[in-house]
């Protein structure tokens, strides 16, 4: 990948659906997995937008279907966003003004740290590595805007 391409508005940049292709690579077994679907960023009545992830994840030769809803609300600056579980529970800030943002999570005694890369206009990433000692994974995330 090359340069990152900086975002001035990132709740109008991930508004829409994108095509979402994961690969989940377990370190210590060596196993790994793919997802498959799309996340669909809609708007919420309260500001902000609703993430809705949802597709086929395929483990160990198993598919299963597999979702996750996030809330992206409005951060400091257009360019950022304060990203929530479903539930309104935090998750990570995310700043894209630069193109680029690395977000913590810590999650019981394992942390996930989150690079997020923005490519261009319809192309973005985000590579999670996560730690501790009931994980060893590397979660690595490409969207692809569709229409």
């Amino acid at each position: 990948m090359g340069g990152f391409w900086p975002v001035t508005d990132l709740l109008r940049y991930l508004a829409g659906s994108w095509r979402t292709e994961r690969t989940v690579r377990d370190l210590a077994s060596g196993d790994e997995g793919r997802f498959s679907g799309t996340t669909a960023f809609g708007r919420l009545e309260t500001g902000g937008l609703l993430s809705q992830e949802s597709g086929v994840f395929v483990w160990q030769g198993v598919p299963r279907p597999a979702e996750r809803t996030l809330r992206f609300l409005p951060g400091g600056t257009p360019g950022a966003a304060d990203v929530r579980f479903s539930d309104g529970r935090p998750f990570h800030d995310l700043d894209l003004t630069s193109g680029h943002h690395v977000a913590d999570h810590p999650c019981a005694a394992d942390l996930y740290r989150g690079e997020f890369t923005v490519v261009d206009a319809n192309h973005w990433r985000t590579v999670w590595r996560v730690g501790g000692p009931a994980k060893d994974l590397v979660l690595t995330t490409d969207y692809t805007r569709v229409g």
